[in-house]
């Protein structure tokens, strides 16, 4: 991989729960770290101290009343503030920033199986966000079973979701990977240094 060629890029790595994304954005950065390129490492949502309050209210099980609309508008917040605080800077600095979700979990999760709409959410993405789209989107797809399975019995709000849930958010992320040429759909079914290696040929692309 040409590594000077990740400066300034904003990557994200996104998919369903139990993909593996948390690992293989952490595994990414440390990845550029050992080869010279200065990254940044956030997580959406969170990432800065508004960010995860606000984290901490969307993941709760005790928010069982929150609607659709209330999750979409906190999830732009945070993602906002995350933007305007880390990313932005990151980027002018020349780093390479890592995203472990962006924009296209809330359209998976909110628009499409949580039936809240995709124009509203896109309009709202570009609303509130400078950069609604990041350089290239990995998406780390695999069964719904096999990544609750991974998730485990302590689940989050989101993750506590049922089974039919999950497969919508799955099918909604591989629409609109297959609408866009800046995403990239790689299996998470295989081992952690697979994933990390089909990454890294990915990003070589």
């Amino acid at each position: 991989m040409k590594i000077e060629s990740l400066r300034g890029k904003f990557i994200v790595i996104d998919g369903p729960d139990g993909a593996g994304k948390s690992t293989q954005a952490q595994m990414l950065v440390q990845y550029l770290h050992d080869n010279g390129l200065e990254a940044e490492l956030v997580r959406d949502p969170g990432g800065t101290a508004i960010g995860e309050k606000i984290r901490a209210i969307l993941l709760d099980n005790a928010n069982v009343a929150m609607s659709v609309r209330c999750e979409t508008l906190l999830y732009m917040a945070s993602r906002a503030q995350l933007y305007h605080e880390k990313i932005a800077p990151a980027l002018a600095a020349g780093m390479c920033v890592i995203s472990d979700r962006w924009v296209s979990s809330t359209y998976a999760y909110q628009a499409i199986a949580g039936e809240d709409g995709s124009e509203l959410v896109l309009t709202l993405a570009e609303a509130a966000l400078e950069r609604p789209w990041p350089d290239r989107t990995i998406l780390l797809d695999l069964p719904s079973e096999l990544g609750l399975a991974r998730v485990g019995k302590e689940r989050d709000r989101m993750e506590s979701k049922s089974l039919e849930f999950h497969r919508a958010v799955r099918q909604a992320y591989l629409d609109l990977a297959g609408s866009r040429e800046d995403f990239k759909v790689l299996s998470a079914s295989g081992s952690v240094a697979d994933i990390h290696r089909d990454i890294l040929n990915c990003l070589c692309e």
